[in-house]
């Protein structure tokens, strides 16, 4: 079901159409904010959100290629790196050009789990169409470093039993209803058996709309390999980091430690959720987007010009420490205390408090 708020439309992209919802109140002139959903999502995810920030913004969800209603990369894979080129194809026609790594003009650019990634790595690569950037569930470590490894693990079987069986069986064993059903009651930390309801209704009506079998395994084969925290300290724009206190994909201390290397960042820690920041608190998070938005740029972290970029070498399950921009593990120390102190922060990781450019 569409939402009475939102206009569908599409766009042609290099030999695929790509389907974006528009959520606007009015046609006033207001700031661009593109939202990127999450894996195996579309559009709907995103609308709590999308639909509350209507008055103030020019709010555009599209559908990642390959999910939803938009198309497939035809001949390419689906990785982070395509993703990327997506989302600067995108912005440059959605804008009619008003938009370019060359125009030196930025929308607002967000992004939940998967699009957290997409939208950061994107930010990194393309920072003059980034004014602001905002991460919603942001996937702070890697897949298998996390508290949930066993069960990333168990996912990992399951993507590839469905991938290796026959494909009518393959296809239907990743559009189970009872596995998608599993993956909320895992993700959902919320009491209320109403946010409940709802979120297993979301996915279970918008969880299995992707093209492929080959495309959700190239997906998720992104989705669990590459992480925000790798290009953290490459983020030059403004950044708000939405975090669930209960989120199983990304520890409280993991997104502090990951906060802490972005130059001008705010981190909100929403108590009593975890993953699913869009259906269990999304009024809170508009509220914070809004809020966030509207208000000056968090000063910059004093001294952090002087600290050299972050390393881009595929991470490794020694979480976020192993991705420290550093020769040896001596030099990897110093730079590790050298952060710490700068940022007010404890010496190890994941213990850290508020850094100073943040707050909860």
């Amino acid at each position: 079901m569409d939402n009475p708020y939102a206009e569908r439309r599409s766009v042609e992209l290099d030999g695929y159409r790509v389907r974006y919802w528009f959520y606007d109140a009015d046609k006033e002139r207001k700031p661009l904010l593109v939202m990127l959903h999450g894996f195996r999502g579309d559009h709907h995810g995103l609308q709590l959100i999308a639909t509350a920030l209507r008055e103030k913004y020019h709010v555009v969800v599209p559908d990642l290629p390959g999910f939803g209603r938009s198309e497939p990369f035809p001949d390419r894979e689906h990785s982070v790196a395509e993703y990327v080129r997506f989302v600067r194809d995108f912005l440059i026609t959605l804008t009619d050009g008003a938009v370019s790594p060359d125009s030196g003009t930025g929308v607002v650019l967000a992004g939940h789990s998967f699009g957290s990634i997409l939208a950061a790595h994107f930010a990194a690569e393309h920072p003059s169409m980034v004014e602001r950037l905002v991460l919603i569930n942001p996937i702070s470590q890697p897949a298998l470093a996390g508290d949930q490894k066993s069960l990333t693990k168990l996912t990992r079987l399951y993507y590839g039993a469905g991938s290796a069986l026959p494909r009518r069986l393959g296809t239907r064993l990743l559009s189970s209803n009872a596995v998608v059903k599993l993956m909320t009651d895992v993700m959902v930390k919320s009491d209320d058996p109403d946010v409940k309801h709802y979120a297993l209704r979301q996915h279970q009506a918008y969880f299995n709309t992707f093209a492929n079998r080959e495309v959700l395994s190239q997906a998720y084969d992104a989705s669990i390999s590459r992480t925000v925290a790798e290009v953290a300290m490459n983020l030059s724009m403004p950044t708000l980091l939405l975090v669930g206190e209960l989120d199983d994909l990304g520890s409280v201390g993991s997104q502090r430690t990951m906060a802490s290397w972005i130059r001008s960042h705010r981190l909100e820690i929403i108590p009593a959720v975890g993953h699913l920041i869009h259906y269990e608190a999304p009024e809170t998070a508009a509220a914070l987007i809004e809020d966030f938005l509207g208000a000056p740029a968090p000063e910059p972290l004093e001294g952090y010009d002087t600290l050299p970029l972050a390393d881009t070498t595929e991470s490794t399950p020694d979480q976020l420490t192993g991705m420290l921009p550093a020769v040896d593990r001596a030099a990897s120390a110093r730079q590790f205390r050298r952060e710490t102190r700068a940022r007010g922060l404890s010496g190890e990781p994941g213990t850290s408090k508020e850094s100073g450019g943040s707050r909860r």
